[in-house]
């Protein structure tokens, strides 16, 4: 079957939400999926007349936006959370920002498959950062297999290796996963619409966090809480040491950063799109990924990736006087 060139765009736009999260898994990287995409599609586009059906169109595009993110792979370092390369700092401890490190970032949930679910939290920030310690072929055989299902000589294909070397690479790459992953990976409900718990907590958290309220932060967060900021490397481990970092932020004496937020969806879960005061408008400075768990807030990531906010659909700036509430994304 040869696809008519005329035809092809039409058929490969309709991948490439699916495309985009293959390909930031593999990557780690926003910004790096969706090169990767375009990289695919123009791959795709030039090979286009030996595509002679053999397999359809969407496996012969994974194939494709396989091997262009291990070219893009070879010799780049992986990409990192503050948590995976240095023990938790102390509440006084501030570092400049790391700009030679390749650090995570988030993915807003509206772009993502409205027709395929999440599978295996395999988009939580956990899963991305475990799976950055594999090497890239083994990385890319373990979506393929144990993500997107595929039988072991079809990986084989597109590895243009054996199915002994596909196997062998899956087995090494699952006990490597399984030494980074959380210890209560296994207790994860699935990814789903938030709850109203979760609503309400979040809107708490952000009540707690614009109002500069400690005492009502505390009473969210989980007692063994973790925060982090890349690019900043230091990262906060327990409530104490949490709240004493906000409450330096929060200083009294004029100069600390003053906020407002807008929720939003990342990564499978609850997130907020924190903006900072400067002069007469909040201009755009974080977006948090939280995880909550019975009530509490256990898990902060706030990516201080400020030109992703368009891809989140968020607003650069919001006027200081009047900042419009909406309800967290379904």
């Amino acid at each position: 079957m040869t696809v008519p060139h005329d035809e092809f765009a039409a058929m490969a736009e309709r991948h490439r939400r699916e495309l985009r999260v293959h390909c930031y898994r593999m990557l780690g990287s926003f910004d790096e999926a969706e090169d990767m995409v375009q990289e695919t599609f123009l791959r795709a586009w030039k090979a286009i007349d030996g595509f002679e059906g053999r397999s359809s169109v969407r496996a012969w595009l994974y194939r494709i936006a396989t091997n262009a993110c291990l070219d893009f792979l070879d010799g780049t370092a992986r990409r990192a959370l503050p948590q995976d390369l240095r023990p938790p700092s102390d509440a006084t401890e501030g570092l400049p920002p790391r700009t030679d490190i390749p650090w995570l970032q988030p993915f807003p949930d509206r772009l993502a498959p409205e027709e395929t679910a999440v599978e295996r939290e395999t988009i939580e920030l956990a899963f991305l950062a475990a799976i950055q310690h594999l090497p890239p072929r083994q990385r890319a055989a373990l979506l393929l297999r144990d993500v997107l299902g595929w039988r072991p000589g079809e990986i084989a294909d597109v590895l243009e290796g054996s199915v002994v070397s596909v196997n062998s690479a899956l087995q090494r790459a699952r006990v490597t996963l399984r030494e980074h992953l959380p210890a209560r990976r296994a207790d994860w409900a699935p990814s789903t619409p938030p709850t109203a718990e979760e609503r309400a907590v979040l809107h708490r958290y952000m009540a707690a966090m614009e109002s500069a309220d400690p005492d009502s932060l505390a009473a969210l967060l989980a007692e063994d809480v973790r925060t982090a900021m890349p690019p900043w490397p230091m990262w906060f481990r327990g409530r104490g040491t949490v709240l004493a970092a906000l409450r330096a932020s929060w200083a009294s004496d004029g100069l600390g950063y003053r906020f407002r937020m807008l929720p939003t969806r990342a990564n499978g879960r609850p997130a907020v799109a924190t903006y900072v005061r400067t002069g007469a408008e909040y201009r755009a400075f974080a977006i948090s990924v939280l995880r909550i768990e019975r009530g509490l807030v256990t898990d902060v990531t706030a990516f201080h990736d400020t030109h992703l906010f368009p891809a989140f659909d968020l607003p650069p700036f919001l006027p200081a006087d009047d900042v419009p509430r909406a309800a967290p994304s379904p």
